[in-house]
């Protein structure tokens, strides 16, 4: 049942992501809202509901490493897995929006993360801030396309025939959301079930298993987007699915908790840094011609591997995990940011150059 429950909820991702995307991509026309903006609202945050589902019902379990890990384990996949594979099929242009704004307002709230469980704990109250951040960010977004949205209004969509296509489009929406809620939920049923066999502990099914199957939803979804040629919904998806789950699901998981999500040392110390760090990545390599590169694409995809063998050794308290450290701190991420310091300051030099 557990094979069967995997490869069911595997297609029913398959399909939804498709008909989201579609059904967005039509709304946004019609709406006379830009696909970056689409992406970053109905696609992100709609693709972010199984994630939202998980960790609730765990920090109401009882939970905590699942209910933390899923929404770390999920912004690290994110951007290096995601992101990584989208620009290893087609390299993905990065709207001036996200570089300027919401690329780093992720940073911030990764920072704001952690300076909020350094005690130990997203309490009650630190929910109250997160979900208030959400609202203010979708106001923000909202009032970016207030101009657009009302010259929309003032077209010809009363007609019969845009009536029924905005009815049909509405329906692919909320179909493709459904069947990515219950394609994600029975694939990490059946995945989880097969971590049950390995013995892993709960924080590591958390920042794994569960972590890259709610996030499912977003590799079709941005995959699919990105071959469909609608890039600003395959970038705006990632960036805008890590602001709701920090916001949104951590937020709405730690105010429906009795007590708060407790959170783990290791988690405070290791985890949650690496995805501030992988937060921070997104910077130089989309300030480089606004374009993430193939290249680019195969680093973030290394630096996950790197990311999953480490936790694997770790778990195993393996030999090799002190040497594997070292040659990925000293060796593999200084050469990366030389790289990527050479490549910014080209990049500045080509802009003050056309400047001129």
């Amino acid at each position: 049942m557990a094979y069967i429950a995997f490869l069911v909820g595997l297609g029913f991702l398959l399909v939804g992501a498709e008909i989201l995307v579609r059904g967005a991509s039509r709304l946004a026309a019609r709406l006379g809202v830009t696909p970056l903006v689409i992406g970053l609202t109905v696609v992100a945050f709609g693709t972010s509901s199984p994630k939202l589902a998980v960790s609730i019902k765990a920090a109401l379990a009882d939970q905590a490493g699942i209910a933390m890990g899923n929404v770390v384990g999920s912004n690290i996949f994110n951007v290096l897995f995601i992101l990584g594979l989208s620009a290893m099929v087609t390299p993905l242009q990065v709207a001036q929006q996200l570089i300027r704004f919401d690329i780093p307002l992720m940073v911030t709230l990764s920072v704001a993360l952690l300076m909020l469980v350094l005690d130990g704990l997203l309490s009650r109250l630190d929910g109250v801030l997160l979900a208030a951040g959400l609202i203010a960010y979708l106001t923000f977004l909202l009032y970016q396309n207030a101009r657009a949205r009302t010259q929309a209004t003032t077209g010809s969509d009363s007609t019969p025939s845009a009536s029924n296509a905005w009815a049909v489009n509405l329906l692919l929406v909320a179909a493709g959301l459904a069947l990515l809620v219950l394609g994600s939920r029975w694939l990490v049923e059946g995945a989880a079930t097969f971590a049950s066999y390995l013995g892993v502990s709960e924080q590591v099914i958390g920042l794994t298993i569960i972590a890259a199957g709610t996030s499912l939803p977003e590799v079709m979804t941005s995959l699919i987007a990105a071959l469909r040629g609608e890039r600003d919904i395959a970038v705006g998806n990632v960036v805008g699915s890590n602001v709701f789950n920090i916001l949104g699901v951590l937020g709405m998981s730690s105010l429906l908790s009795p007590s708060g999500i407790t959170v783990a040392p290791a988690m405070i110390s290791f985890d949650i840094p690496v995805m501030l760090a992988v937060a921070v990545a997104c910077l130089p390599i989309c300030f480089t011609g606004g374009v993430i590169t193939r290249w680019e694409g195969a680093l973030l995809l290394g630096y996950y591997a790197a990311y999953t063998l480490y936790l694997i050794l770790a778990t195993a308290q393996h030999d090799a995990l002190a040497g594997f450290t070292g040659v990925m701190l000293y060796v593999v991420l200084p050469l990366t940011l030389l790289t990527l310091a050479i490549l910014s300051r080209q990049e500045q030099k080509r802009r003050s150059g056309r400047g001129r």
